[in-house]
C-alpha cells in the first residue's frame, strides 16, 4: 500500500552537517524506468544536544552543525524536520511522503 516503516539508533553526527538520516523511495528498483527520489530527515536541535550528551553519545561531544546553518536543511524551508515525540526508551517519529508520479 506504499508504507513501510524501520527502526534505527538515533543517528550520530559528522563535521559539517547537521544531524539527519537520508532515505531513498525506488518505484521499481529492477525496471529500467523506475523512480527514484533521495531525501534527508532532520532532527531538532535541542533534542540532538540532549541525545548527545548521554551514554556513548557523549564521547564524541556536541554537534558542530545546526539545523539554520545547514545548506540541506535550509534548502527545504524546515519541511524536513521531524517530529519526535518520546516512546518508552525511545523515540518516534512519523513523516508523511507523497510522490505523483504523473
Amino acid at each position: 500500500n506504499g508504507r513501510t516503516s524501520f527502526t534505527t539508533i538515533y543517528p550520530g553526527w559528522y563535521q559539517g552537517r547537521a544531524v539527519h538520516i537520508h532515505f531513498k523511495i525506488r518505484t521499481d528498483p529492477e525496471g529500467g524506468a523506475g523512480f527514484e527520489f533521495t531525501s534527508q530527515l532532520f532532527f531538532d536541535d535541542e533534542l540532538s544536544r540532549a541525545v548527545y550528551s548521554t551514554g556513548v553519545y557523549a564521547q564524541k561531544g556536541p554537534q558542530d552543525q545546526l539545523n539554520a546553518s545547514d545548506q540541506i536543511f535550509n534548502q527545504s524551508g524546515g519541511a524536513t524536520l521531524l517530529s519526535v515525540t518520546q516512546e518508552g526508551d525511545g523515540y518516534k517519529a512519523t513523516f508523511p511522503i507523497a510522490i505523483q508520479l504523473s
